[in-house]
């Protein structure tokens, strides 16, 4: 019925096993409270840590991915078999040497599922060398996403001088013997705030703030100043002052600045036109918004039209200002996913003016060429692929290509096999939710247990 000197039955045991593998310490121990059994959280934890571990068998086909402990501070390996969908191992930090040495201890590893971190390839490399590396599809996929972001960051100058509108002036016809009725300056029409500058046609604090700060860095480094040292004369972060010191220009931090999307970008072609049939009342258009689907409070909504109220001059009346206004012009991310969108799955009116983006610009009209291109790529097109995205004066893509090219192999592997991260995203997801469960006090070996052996 038992074990000599045991004070629990292996029914008790197991089923105590079993809470703590789903909740852990504390939580744990309220529900066996709850079922009726006393006993202490640190004796669940204690009970999970000397569950043993079933032996990992044959695998063939393996998983490698990262995932944060501590975000920003210590990080664990997590190795799934792709073929029985289940972790194998976690493995501390993502460095190359405790994956070289698992893999030494499984030489039947034949194909290994990796993001594009360097030291996971040298840890297959290192460790299996018989090992086929598949370099994930969707991480290439996030590359080349970012590599369509900076440059469209780099000419998001062109994206505005594209929707910029030339005013037209027309003069009325002389009529002889009237005399001419006194000019009524034009009504300002309603447009958004947007791009560098705001309503009243003023650079935006933003805009100033960045160009000041680009000046700043741009001449303490000419001074032959180190990051650290400018980060202490202009009292700024280091990651700060290494942002303004490696930008390739001003305009690509403005557009980062100013690319940022608002919960009111969507409706404000709606808050347009209800301004020009003259509905000024805020808790009105909240309400309006709210039956649109928007998630915005009516404090949004009344900075957003706080831009829009002349400045006042006391002793005198003051009077609207015709000036020429330019179209609102897409932020930057916005052009990133039309680029990065299929032709046959983006809307009229995006696909009209991206169109109108390609036009402007030849150098987003060569990047949207390459994403289009690189669609239905198969391996054995890539290298074609990178030589003709080298032939462009695309600096971004030909870091990309740079990167494509040291991890060749596994790159061509990628587009030409069916395997990926998938099921590996979605264990670090399981993952995450366990480590949350238990608020971050555990350690890795409890955090182990609970990856191996849990539902």
């Amino acid at each position: 019925m038992t074990r000599p000197y045991a004070r629990q039955t292996q029914v008790l045991r197991s089923m105590l096993a079993s809470i703590a593998l789903c909740l852990a310490g504390r939580p744990g121990a309220r529900l066996a409270t709850a079922l009726g059994i006393r006993i202490a959280k640190d004796a669940l934890l204690d009970l999970l840590r000397s569950v043993p571990q079933p032996p990992a068998g044959a695998v063939r086909f393996l998983g490698v991915d990262d995932f944060a402990l501590r975000k920003g501070d210590s990080y664990a390996t997590i190795l799934v078999d792709l073929e029985a969908r289940c972790p194998v191992d976690v493995l501390p930090g993502r460095d190359a040497e405790p994956l070289a040495a698992w893999l030494r201890r499984h030489p039947e590893v034949e194909v290994i599922c990796r993001d594009r971190a360097g030291a996971y390839a040298e840890g297959a490399r290192n460790g299996a060398p018989q090992a086929m590396q598949v370099a994930d599809a969707w991480h290439l996929w996030r590359n080349l996403a970012d590599a369509v972001e900076r440059t469209v960051f780099s000419h998001h100058g062109c994206i505005q001088a594209a929707f910029a509108v030339t005013p037209v002036t027309t003069e009325a016809p002389a009529r002889d013997l009237v005399t001419p009725e006194p000019s009524r300056p034009a009504a300002v029409p309603f447009v958004p705030p947007d791009g560098m500058l705001d309503v009243n046609g003023q650079a935006r604090r933003l805009v100033a703030r960045t160009t000041e700060r680009y000046a700043a860095v741009q001449t303490l480094l000419a001074e032959g100043r180190s990051l650290t040292a400018i980060g202490r004369t202009l009292r700024l972060d280091h990651s700060t002052v290494r942002r303004f010191a490696r930008a390739a220009s001003l305009d690509e931090l403005l557009a980062e600045a100013t690319g940022r999307l608002s919960l009111l970008d969507e409706h404000k072609t709606y808050l347009h036109a209800r301004r020009l049939e003259g509905c000024h009342d805020i808790p009105q258009l909240h309400r309006e918004l709210r039956e649109r689907g928007s998630t915005g409070s009516v404090q949004c909504l009344r900075r957003y039209f706080r831009a829009f109220k002349p400045p006042r001059q006391p002793g005198r009346k003051q009077q609207p200002v015709s000036r020429p206004r330019p179209r609102p012009a897409p932020k930057p991310r916005r052009v990133v996913r039309w680029i990065m969108t299929h032709p046959q799955h983006l809307a009229a009116a995006d696909a009209a003016e991206l169109k109108e983006i390609r036009t402007a610009c030849p150098h987003l009209d060569a990047a949207a060429r390459h994403v289009h291109g690189f669609h239905h790529l198969r391996g054995d097109q890539l290298p074609g692929w990178m030589e003709r995205v080298l032939a462009d004066d695309l600096p971004a893509f030909h870091s990309l290509v740079s990167g494509l090219r040291r991890d060749l192999d596994a790159v061509t592997a990628g587009l030409s096999t069916p395997w990926s991260s998938g099921q590996v995203e979605g264990h670090v997801t399981r993952v995450k939710l366990i480590k949350r469960m238990a608020y971050g006090r555990a350690n890795l070996d409890l955090l182990r247990q609970r990856v191996l052996l849990g539902p």
